[in-house]
């Protein structure tokens, strides 16, 4: 029997409802809707941290974040860890990644990290399992592929995107119509952007691959912020007609009420009193967002999001015209998602939310492999992709991965974990946050917040999703449900790994 292929789409700080099949309404998302339409789209699934360089090395190595150590961004995922990249390899597979890796710092120094100086070598690997790697970000930090491609193809080019780092390290410029903070539609052809950029470096890849499996992670960088989609896409969004998002309350009055149900950390960043992570930039607070400043960051995020999903189709159609799609299995996720308004706030932080945790999470299954389309509602994570991998290639599950192949149905979901778990952990100057989520099939999330320089130890969140899919409800000072919290805090101590000892050096920002 052909041994199936594995494509693995990944964008970065994509949020759940962002795409048609999740409820999305602005965003045209045909190809993605397609696949969710012939595969399985997993409602309740979780990324096992919510920023980039621990969730990344979560999909990669199938454990959870206290196993790989990679507890906050600039923590390096140690060279020697293994990876269900290496795995396949190993098995005979051909392995890729084009796009954004971030295992390493990206604002780290080149002679310290392999992936920061790759480029300037005109070295494509091996590196992480991965027997090829052409490397892009959402901006010019001066160490990817895309990056040096710009400077020798079209360096002029590379002034017009926003100036996230030569712009003297505070980045709450906007060039929009509102003046919304890292707005800035880039004056460039929208052919050289780096979304078509991977897509046509995963092409060429795929067009060499002849006869053997393949694995191919086509990582795209956006809709990261800054928002600088091409300028001659604009027209494809008009932000006045961008509706609100639900959980962004106009009456100033009622943000802040709501904000004040939850522990004092998530007020503190809305009004700037208090900074509790580097994913926004320092000298920014959500409070002086507007209505018209929303819409118009929404309305550019998803111009992005269109042209990932017309990017995708392009390399699903070149997998076609080879022979390869009906024995080619794709997934597409995330790595986290974006605040985008809700609760008043912007990007990304310590905030256990559906906005944050709870990504897109697709898997279409190849044609000849004879699986049924469906949906399932039980909770999943980026923890289970390794060992779905390795379950689609026919090969075993190694020991060091912590996660169970993807269920196919709800039924079969019944004989899985019964919960999936969320960790945050990050010290910023005196400041420090432990934060540990257990999503329960029950339908309950409750986040224990660990003692730290803000907390005691007593302090949490805890939601009913089945009466209260928005999250506005805060019950865990709430007597009524005392036992119902007791009992997820236990299980949630009793079932996450112990964290890795000598804890990892934080070695760069991001």
């Amino acid at each position: 029997m052909t041994r199936r292929n594995i494509l693995f789409i990944t964008t970065d700080q994509m949020r759940y409802d962002a795409i048609g099949c999740n409820g999305g309404e602005v965003a045209r998302t045909p190809v993605i809707d397609g696949l969710a339409a012939r595969g399985i789209n997993y409602s309740r699934a979780h990324n096992q941290n919510v920023v980039c360089m621990p969730a990344r090395a979560t999909i990669v190595t199938g454990q959870h974040v206290s196993t790989h150590g990679v507890w906050m961004n600039g923590v390096c995922l140690p060279d020697d860890t293994p990876t269900v990249a290496h795995h396949l390899v190993d098995h005979g597979y051909r392995t890729a990644l084009l796009g954004k890796a971030h295992f390493e710092p990206w604002l780290g120094a080149p002679d310290r990290f392999f992936e920061n100086r790759m480029a300037a070598e005109g070295n494509t690997g091996p590196h992480r399992g991965f027997e090829h790697m052409e490397l892009a970000n959402h901006f010019f930090e001066g160490h990817s592929h895309y990056d040096r491609w710009m400077e020798a193809k079209h360096p002029e080019a590379k002034t017009k995107f926003f100036p996230m780092v030569r712009g003297g390290g505070q980045n709450t410029a906007g060039a929009g119509d509102t003046g919304a903070i890292q707005v800035w539609p880039a004056d460039i052809p929208r052919e050289i952007y780096h979304t078509d950029w991977v897509a046509d470096r995963a092409i060429d890849w795929l067009s060499g691959v002849d006869d053997q499996p393949f694995f191919c992670w086509l990582s795209f960088p956006d809709p990261h912020h800054p928002w600088d989609p091409p300028a001659s896409e604009m027209h494809r969004v008009n932000w006045r007609d961008v509706p609100l998002p639900l959980l962004y309350e106009t009456d100033a009055a009622k943000r802040e009420a709501l904000l004040d149900t939850r522990p004092r950390h998530w007020r503190g960043y809305y009004d700037g009193s208090l900074w509790t992570n580097l994913e926004s930039p320092r000298g920014f607070a959500p409070a002086t967002l507007t209505a018209d400043q929303v819409r118009e960051i929404n309305a550019l995020n998803h111009i992005e999001n269109e042209l990932i999903d017309e990017a995708i189709g392009r390399v699903l159609g070149h997998i076609e015209a080879q022979g390869q799609l009906d024995n080619t299995d794709v997934f597409f996720t995330t790595d986290h998602g974006e605040l985008q308004g809700d609760f008043g706030l912007l990007f990304k932080g310590p905030y256990h939310c559906d906005a944050l945790m709870r990504p897109p999470f697709i898997w279409a299954p190849a044609a000849n492999a004879g699986v049924a389309s469906g949906k399932v509602g039980a909770p999943v994570g980026h923890l289970d992709l390794a060992a779905t991998f390795c379950e689609v290639a026919g090969i075993p599950i190694p020991e060091w991965v912590e996660g169970r192949p993807l269920p196919q149905t709800e039924a079969a979901a019944a004989s899985r974990p019964e919960q999936v778990l969320t960790e945050w952990d990050s010290v910023h100057g005196p400041v420090e946050m432990h934060l540990k989520s257990i999503c329960h099939r029950d339908g309950w999330l409750c986040t224990r917040y660990g003692a730290s320089s803000l907390y005691d130890g007593s302090e949490g969140e805890l939601y009913n999703l089945n009466e209260d899919p928005e999250q506005r409800v805060n019950l865990w000072d709430d007597g009524a449900h005392a036992s119902v919290r007791t009992d997820l805090v236990a299980q949630l101590e009793d079932v996450l790994p112990p964290a890795r000892s000598p804890q990892l050096e934080r070695q760069a920002p991001v």
